[in-house]
């Protein structure tokens, strides 16, 4: 069933400003059923989590929903759904946790692909522990994984190797199974960073070889918050420091403090709102789900054709550095002798969004020695043939325009 970008675009009040959004990876704009149920749970009547009044009453409906939406969007069961402020905190958070069990001579194993969440966070935990971070190259010519460089770095004191699904910056999508067969077959755990795949694919947790998968909410329509999936049973031999009189029951004993449930509801909005997009003959929501998904795959990599195919035709001014095989529709560019943040700016005074910098992506950059700022070019499910045009012509009148005055680097 194709999606019909006509009507999906209605959904969102943003779009009625004229902007075409290319910002995408750094987060999506907001349809108004997810606005909704954000409003509605906020303005109540609602209390802390109960059974006796309905504002407890609707406090536990919205957890309970939302964890059951994110048991369908990722494939685990609903108590392995833990809910978190973002995805980097749960990465801090679990770091923390896991690393109680790490010892002097561990290894843990890192890549040169991931944006800085999944990598910081793990090599502070280890400099605390006293474990040795091991690393994942990236192949420059490809912007490929280096999968040699992995399997030379992982051994039987490996304890972790924690990956991303999908670069922020590249596209880039490791083969993902190989590595966490790879990592299990010495007893790792996989971590995966899946905040850019969960946007572009289809998660199924366990069919990726994920032990932990982490996704935000924000890059794919909802509201700002982040989730970790997970077998329930993996995380009942994870404890966490936590208040004596707080629940020791999973998954709530990850979740420190009082939930925001407006939140959870928005998140929850956010799911029910990508499964009626192209819903096609599916009955239940898992069902749904899979053909919108399939639906909006489709769409946006129609889209990231006509883009890569306007790009071609600017010439050798725009280089284009997303080169993997596997990538969701997400484009990385460099501008000869020009500064990409002067593009931004330029697109930005014809309505057309797309940002420069490094996005948070500290070690691609360095690995392939990209320049910074870069620009970067990333998709959504709103985005449509009109917008990509105008995106195209924009960069044209950019590379015409006469070259500005230098900007230092901080400028």
């Amino acid at each position: 069933m194709a999606v019909d970008i006509a009507a999906l675009r209605d959904h969102f009040p943003s779009l009625d400003h004229g902007l075409a959004f290319f910002d995408g990876p750094g987060g999506t704009q907001t349809p108004r059923p997810v606005a909704a149920a954000v409003a509605e749970t906020l303005t109540g009547p609602l209390s802390n989590r109960g059974a006796v009044s309905s504002s407890e009453r609707n406090a536990e409906r919205a957890v309970t929903e939302f964890r059951a939406a994110y048991a369908d969007l990722l494939g685990v069961p609903a108590n392995g759904v833990v809910h978190g402020r973002s995805a980097t905190q749960l990465t801090y958070d679990f770091s923390r946790h896991l690393a109680k069990d790490w010892r002097v001579g561990d290894e843990i194993v890192v890549s040169r692909l991931d944006h800085d969440a999944n990598v910081r966070p793990w090599i502070q935990a280890a400099d605390h522990t006293g474990v040795t971070v091991r690393w994942i190259d990236i192949d420059p010519e490809t912007t490929e994984l280096d999968l040699g460089s992995f399997e030379r770095v992982l051994s039987e004191r490996t304890r972790l190797v924690a990956v991303t699904a999908a670069s922020n910056v590249l596209g880039t999508k490791p083969p993902l199974r190989t590595i966490a067969d790879l990592a299990h077959g010495v007893g790792a755990l996989v971590y995966v960073d899946g905040v850019h795949y969960a946007a572009h694919s289809q998660v199924d947790v366990p069919a990726l070889g994920a032990d932990l998968f982490v996704c935000s909410p924000y890059k794919f329509l909802g509201p700002h918050c982040g989730v970790l999936a997970a077998a329930p049973e993996l995380l009942e031999t994870i404890e966490p420091d936590k208040l004596l009189p707080s629940t020791n029951t999973v998954p709530e004993r990850f979740e420190f403090g009082t939930l925001p449930y407006e939140m959870l509801a928005g998140a929850t909005a956010a799911v029910d709102f990508l499964a009626g997009i192209a819903p096609g003959a599916g009955v239940s929501r898992k069902e749904r789900l899979t053909a919108s998904l399939r639906s909006l795959h489709e769409h946006e990599a129609g889209l990231r054709a006509r883009i890569e195919d306007g790009l071609r035709s600017l010439g050798a001014a725009v280089t284009v550095h997303s080169k993997a095989a596997d990538r969701t529709p997400t484009l990385l560019m460099g501008l000869e002798g020009r500064d990409a943040r002067d593009a931004q700016e330029h697109l930005a005074a014809l309505k057309v969004v797309a940002p420069a910098g490094s996005f948070y992506a500290y070690e691609p950059f360095a690995a392939l020695k990209l320049e910074n700022p870069s620009l970067r070019v990333g998709l959504a499910p709103y985005n449509n043939a009109e917008d990509v045009d105008r995106l195209i012509s924009g960069m044209a009148s950019f590379l015409q325009a006469p070259l500005r005055r230098s900007r230092t680097r901080y400028e």
